[in-house]
């Protein structure tokens, strides 16, 4: 029996994208738990690594090094990664609220959100300070001081490990910039206090050695624009204020009744909290038995223990692991310079190899997470029909519009020459009425991000043809999965569907859902014309050719099934696949011919409009918006499963840029021919948020499509 055909009957949702969360995922990719159904839930599409971040500060290291790849990495797991901010737990319904997002329901949690270093009590930190943690707002403010002007200098609030690398870091890169302001560390104790004495000696040196002033036994009272106040009545004068004292909980877990007195969440050996169905990892938990400072290293060695106990708790199979956490850790010490410390068990070690050992020991665990191996081919039988490749094509069939047919099977199957406009008219009663009907097979994991995805393409087509959205029907597939499961699903989709439509001036009036082999989400929806609609049939020669959204979805979604994609090259392509366009066909009401560009490609689309007008167009490639990251993987030879059927008849792309224009495109922009002012109406355009451009013209070369 192939076990991945089970229904679902459990819901495991992660919050948080800590690290023993991420190596959770990689782990459960390898081997899932069949009948349960995966969800992480973060605020970003990227987790920032805490080992590197000092290396980053000081140059070594780019931006983008520090990332894990959530959205890769979430696909690579078959789990649903839903961004947005976890505000509350409900223990009795058990329910998530999440920012921007709908209730998630789950039936085992697990909660790794870190930590912050926000000093809410400290008058004046949160307008003039910048705190440690999370990294990624962090690693933002430092470089927005390093793209301007040298200031009066930076201060570190909290004399630790953590403080002090990053003082030195900073040190390091403002004099690699030439910027000789002074970096000082304040210490209401005694700084690196943690050390043994010869490993505090030594890096106090280092401190004195790259110029980073320390001041001990001292308190900040405030921090203003001129700089950090202390109760003796100094002020450090700086405008880059650090907090690192320590770490603080996230005040929202102190709502769930989970926390000890500091905030944390305390767990027992098990890692599980006082709720069994609940467990806590990484610097968010306390560990009750056998406590320990906040180090990364823990929440590493956390992930099997953590692995095992979910899948037993899901299971109802007990044998619950214990954690055993090591009485101390290797501390490696960046000195801002390629150079590092070493301390363990109060032994010191110095040399000029440290750097290089924390660099690989750093590089590797990231490799881990975001060099994931590519999916394996299925196992194809024998004997077997022939004609199998031809069918199933060259790769795995692609979702959204990269799963439809091409445009030659439609036309030999409804046995007409013309595949006729995007939506039908109905005339009765002296009103016009469109109706058109599109559903998408899922290509994200998050059926919240597939309905407004599937909603917003299933409008274009009343955009496209001038018409006032109405009324809409739902029909979804959802996988197969029990009632519970099945009841939670389609909550949050006609939630969300009935938030897209009632946005765009319709109403959600029914619909018909089933179970299948896989999640489907569609729509049919009418629109009223209060004038004659927009037709494919209206271009003129010496029409502008008007495109208000970019191209590349098709390939995009190709390379993120392939765990190729960038994380932010999906969610970009995302953002515009969400965007509703009444606005844009508002703005488009009087253009002599419209559709939207989706399954065909933007080159296919162009040619159903010059068949139906007995018209030519000019295409400048040049000027057609491109979605970041398409032609990145347009050059590499990825392409979506239908582009071979979109480019019949034009022949061989001459370039990576011209495949782009046979892309299948999901909820893709409006192509519409303008005559007069279209400079202006693109201006409107943009104006209105959208990535418009002009593309080329219209010709009298009937049937002709240049691309130059």
């Amino acid at each position: 029996m192939d076990l991945s055909s089970l229904p679902l009957t459990r819901d495991l949702v992660l919050v948080g994208g800590g690290h023993t969360h991420a190596l959770l995922l990689r782990a459960w990719a390898m081997n899932r738990l069949p009948g349960a159904r995966l969800t992480v839930i973060n605020p970003e599409p990227t987790a920032a690594y805490s080992g590197m971040l000092p290396g980053h500060v000081a140059g070594h290291y780019a931006r983008a090094d520090l990332d894990i790849d959530l959205v890769r990495l979430a696909q690579f797991a078959g789990a649903r990664l839903i961004l947005g901010r976890a505000e509350a737990i409900d223990r009795n319904q058990k329910r998530i609220t999440v920012s921007g997002a709908p209730d998630v329901a789950f039936d085992i949690l697990s909660l790794d959100v870190g930590v912050t270093s926000v000093m809410s009590d400290l008058p004046g930190f949160e307008a003039h300070g910048h705190p440690a943690k999370p990294l990624g707002p962090f690693a933002q403010a430092w470089q927005s001081y390093l793209d301007g002007t040298p200031g009066l200098g930076v201060a570190v609030l909290g004399g630790g490990i953590a403080g002090v690398e990053l003082a030195l870091a900073m040190r390091h890169r403002l004099r690699s910039l030439s910027r000789d302001v002074p970096v000082t560390i304040i210490e209401k104790n005694l700084a690196l206090s943690t050390l043994g004495a010869s490993a505090r000696r030594s890096l106090l040196r280092a401190m004195k050695n790259e110029g980073v002033i320390l001041r001990e036994g001292t308190t900040v009272t405030r921090v203003s624009d001129s700089g950090v106040h202390l109760d003796c009545g100094d002020t450090i004068a700086s405008d880059f204020v650090v907090g690192a004292a320590g770490a603080a909980p996230h005040p929202w877990l102190k709502d769930t009744d989970l926390t000890d007195q500091d905030g944390f969440v305390p767990v027992n050996a098990r890692l599980q909290t006082m709720d069994p169905s609940i467990f806590a990892v990484g610097d968010c938990a306390h560990l009750s038995e056998t406590p320990r400072p906040k180090a990364g290293v823990y929440a590493v060695r956390q992930a099997p223990v953590l692995l095992h106990n979910l899948r037993a708790a899901l299971s109802g199979s007990g044998g619950l692991k214990r954690y055993r956490a090591q009485k101390d850790y290797l501390k490696l010490v960046s000195l801002g310079r390629r150079s590092a410390r070493a301390e363990r068990f109060g032994i010191f070690v110095a040399g000029p190899l440290l750097w290089q050992l924390k660099d690989r020991i750093d590089r590797k665990f990231m490799d881990k997470l975001n060099r994931l191996p590519l999916p394996a081919h299925p196992v194809r039988p024998w004997p077997r029909a022939a004609g199998d490749r031809e069918a199933a094509g060259a790769s795995e069939r692609c979702g959204g519009c990269g799963a439809k047919l091409g445009s030659e099977a439609l036309r030999d199957g409804l046995a007409s020459d013309a595949l006729g406009d995007d939506a039908a008219i109905l005339n009765f009663g002296g009103q016009t009425q469109v109706m058109s009907t599109d559903h998408l097979r899922g290509f994200m994991t998050d059926p919240v991000t597939m309905t407004r995805i599937a909603a917003v393409h299933a409008l274009g087509d009343i955009w496209a043809m001038g018409g006032q959205p109405q009324a809409a029907t739902a029909t979804i597939i959802l996988p197969h999965q029990s009632d519970a499961l099945a009841a939670r699903h389609l909550r949050e989709i006609m939630q969300v569907a009935r938030d897209v439509m009632t946005r765009a001036g319709a109403e959600v009036v029914g619909g018909h859902s089933t179970l299948g082999a896989e999640l489907t989400i569609g729509f049919t929806v009418t629109g009223m014309c209060d004038r004659a609609p927009i037709t494919l049939a209206g271009a003129q020669p010496g029409d502008r050719l008007i495109l208000t959204k970019p191209i590349g979805t098709g390939v995009i979604m190709a390379a993120h099934m392939r765990w190729r994609a960038q994380a932010a090259h999906v969610i970009g392509a995302v953002r515009e696949m969400v965007r509703p366009q009444h606005e844009a066909a508002q703005i488009l009401e009087n253009a002599h011919a419209m559709t939207d560009v989706t399954g065909f490609g933007l080159a296919g689309h162009l040619r159903a409009i010059c068949e139906a007008s007995d018209v030519g167009a000019r295409l400048n490639l040049g000027q057609v918006p491109i979605l970041s990251g398409a032609e990145t993987h347009a050059n590499a030879g990825v392409r979506s499963s239908l582009f071979r059927e979109n480019s019949a008849g034009f022949g061989e792309p001459a370039t990576p840029r011209a495949g782009l224009m046979f892309d299948p495109q999901t909820s893709g922009g409006l192509l519409a021919c303008v005559s007069g002012g279209a400079e202006a109406i693109c201006d409107r355009l943009q104006a209105a948020g959208f990535t418009a451009a002009i593309i080329g013209e219209i010709t009298d070369r009937s049937g002709q499509i240049e691309m130059l």
